[in-house]
């Protein structure tokens, strides 16, 4: 062999052995999938927030005081560019259900939390969100965004024309009587 055929094969071993490394890297134990009951696709196996950072946009749903683990995930969609918070949240599997008068701007139900027949406990007693209007003040989820590097701020725009970037991280985050107030750090 000669001196250049040698290092195209050095070189295309390494080219191998750092790509597996990668996707190593990139690849989320069973423990770390998502908990929602969707199947899981391959923009939701592409990573968790346990893995590290994420290169595109990283999705959070957390039931807040409600504790329905089966609407909460943590997942990362990939994204190229600037992309509606809505096609990202399809992206993630996550299903959210609007009101008759915002049927694609509002979270009404995220990941069919909360059900229409589950009593939201609150300081006036108890609550059912059956999604006819808008949700209660007291009772409802909460959309945040997060700059790659920066804290979590309130949504100014609704699902369907907020804009995520790569790097940004978004949340729906139930909240009842104002809290919790903000997504986790």
């Amino acid at each position: 062999m000669t001196l250049t055929k040698i290092r195209t094969a050095a070189a295309s071993s390494l080219a191998a052995a750092g790509l597996l490394f990668t996707l190593a890297a990139c690849s989320t134990p069973a423990a770390t999938q998502p908990t929602s009951s969707a199947p899981v696709s391959p923009a939701t196996a592409s990573a968790s927030t346990d893995s590290g950072p994420c290169a595109g946009v990283k999705v959070i749903v957390d039931s807040g005081s409600l504790k329905q683990a089966a609407a909460d995930t943590s997942v990362c969609v990939p994204v190229d560019g600037p992309t509606l918070a809505s096609k990202v949240l399809d992206e993630a599997k996550v299903k959210t259900e609007g009101t008759p008068e915002y049927p694609k701007e509002l979270a009404c139900r995220v990941n069919g939390v909360p059900a229409a027949d589950f009593d939201i406990a609150h300081k006036g007693g108890t609550y059912r969100e059956d999604c006819s209007k808008m949700p209660a003040a007291f009772a409802y989820w909460s959309l945040w965004v997060k700059p790659a590097s920066g804290d979590w701020a309130y949504a100014q725009e609704g699902l369907s024309t907020l804009q995520l970037s790569p790097g940004q991280s978004v949340e729906l985050l139930f909240t009842v009587d104002g809290a919790p107030a903000a997504p986790a750090a």
